[in-house]
């Protein structure tokens, strides 16, 4: 029991690490918070940043892993580790160094799971993928593929512990994503672009209050 918390407790603050955050804060001075969706996530921070959007994705992602990693080196189960992805998403979504107020826990989510049952990792993000490229809309491609993540975790033969913690974690992703899933419902929601900021805001193309979503 003691080695569990000790788990969870590691996953946990390896996840609450706010790389979106700290990478924007020592690289242009200014708060991530403040800008665009005020998100700490990839999707945010890559409108301000293409570099530090990219190595945001890679970070959230990283971390995730290595939570579920160390768990892993620490003994644990199949179902612990679950346990420490959701530990991970937990940190990243209520991070302690950000008065709990973190990002979506897409990547961080990506990035753990990938280390608990990585063939219903790769069915999700081709899922995700195909979304993107369908509608361009990323809340709409995070929300199905993370819906989706559980069933492919199932069909992939997971035992049914991991599918109920995976279950768990999804459920958090989702609902952080209620604010997006509102807009996508009344139709405003903004489509991802890889486009000049300034020529979409021109077009009339962003909103920034509702940007970011990873």
């Amino acid at each position: 029991m003691k080695s569990g918390i000790l788990i969870f407790l590691i996953a946990y603050l390896l996840g609450s690490i706010p790389f979106g955050y700290l990478l924007v804060r020592v690289t242009q001075g200014t708060d991530i918070r403040k800008q665009g969706s005020g998100n700490i996530g990839a999707t945010n921070v890559f409108r301000k940043s293409r570099w530090a959007g990219i190595l945001t994705l890679l970070l959230d992602g990283g971390k995730g892993y290595l939570a579920v990693s160390i768990a892993g080196w620490m003994g644990a189960d199949p179902a612990w580790k679950a346990i420490a992805a959701l530990g991970a998403i937990l940190g990243h979504v209520f991070t302690v160094w950000l008065q709990f107020k973190g990002g979506k826990g897409v990547a961080t989510g990506a990035g753990s799971y990938l280390a608990v049952c990585p063939a219903a990792v790769v069915t999700t993000l081709a899922l995700f993928s195909a979304v993107v490229l369908i509608t361009r809309y990323i809340s709409l491609a995070s929300v199905l593929a993370t819906a989706a993540f559980p069933l492919w975790a199932l069909l992939y033969g997971e035992p049914i512990a991991v599918v109920l913690w995976g279950v768990a974690g999804c459920i958090v992703i989702i609902v952080k994503h209620h604010e997006n899933i509102r807009r996508l419902l009344r139709g405003t929601e903004n489509r991802f672009a890889l486009g000049n900021r300034q020529k979409q805001a021109a077009r009339g193309g962003i909103d920034a209050n509702q940007q970011g979503t990873a």
